[in-house]
């Protein structure tokens, strides 16, 4: 994409931060959640953010067919652990890990509802398909007051 206009920011596509101190801010998004994004307690880090996406887009996507197999009342966690190379300031790797009670399940159910896992997140996590296939990041740097612009 070599477009270069602003996407236009609505409820459904955007969401927003602001700056509450040195290094700290506060995201909102149009249903009223926010989250403390910093280094400090109580905040979570960017790179954090990105992780906890990525873990629970992959666990709602796939909530449909745990619960078939395991009940509408089944306990989980999810986590992701990255590699990070240090040099270029980035994730080389990210592995999302599903947590469960799996004990009654057989070998054939464990492999038929593993299958039905993949290909739910395949069909429905937007944040692991950004990820894999990449996405322009553009930055737009705009004045909150530009008739003070000469």
């Amino acid at each position: 994409m070599s477009d270069t206009s602003i996407i236009t920011p609505t409820e459904t596509n955007s969401v927003w931060a602001e700056r509450t101190g040195t290094r700290q801010y506060l995201g909102h998004n149009a249903r009223g959640a926010e989250v403390r994004v910093g280094s400090g307690p109580g905040e979570f880090s960017p790179g954090e953010l990105l992780k906890i996406a990525l873990a629970t887009c992959n666990t709602l996507s796939a909530d449909h067919r745990l619960a078939k197999a395991l009940g509408e009342d089944f306990e989980a966690n999810v986590i992701c652990a990255t590699l990070k190379h240090e040099e270029e300031e980035r994730y080389q790797a990210m592995d999302v890990q599903i947590v469960t009670d799996l004990s009654a399940l057989t070998g054939d159910q464990l492999a038929t509802l593993s299958q039905r896992v993949d290909a739910a997140i395949e069909r429905s996590c937007t944040v692991g398909h950004t990820l894999t296939k990449g996405a322009e990041v553009r930055l737009h740097l705009l004045n909150d007051h530009p008739e003070d612009v000469d």
